[in-house]
């Protein structure tokens, strides 16, 4: 059986939905270059909430995207790294950022013109 995303009742569109979540493609480029402490994802990621982010990397667990690692040390240290699924999207969503960051400034023209035009 094909998945088709353009199906209002396919199983895809909870898979588009994570990976379209707000906050799951900076949490995937934060974690890029290797596991981070929660902290560090809060300093790395400007903006996010904790309540906010603590959501988000529990739904990025479920999906398989991310592993939280508990160590059993004093004070206590838990980090959060990609699965093998989890880094599958870097290519995917490197490509969608230097769009972004490439575009941006004809984005924010086009906006501009459509409120004073």
């Amino acid at each position: 059986m094909g998945y088709n995303v353009m199906s209002a009742s396919c199983p895809s569109r909870v898979v588009l939905h994570r990976i379209g979540a707000r906050w799951t493609v900076f949490v995937v480029n934060a974690l890029e270059h290797g596991p981070l402490r929660f902290s560090a994802l809060v300093a790395k990621i400007q903006g996010v909430t904790p309540k906010v982010l603590t959501e988000t990397l529990r739904a990025m667990e479920e999906d398989g995207l991310l592993v939280r690692v508990d160590y059993a040390e004093q004070p206590p240290r838990v980090e959060y790294g990609l699965t093998d699924l989890g880094r599958s999207l870097l290519i995917p969503l490197r490509a969608v950022r230097e769009w972004a960051e490439t575009h941006v400034a004809e984005i924010l023209e086009a906006r501009e013109r459509a409120q004073h035009g």
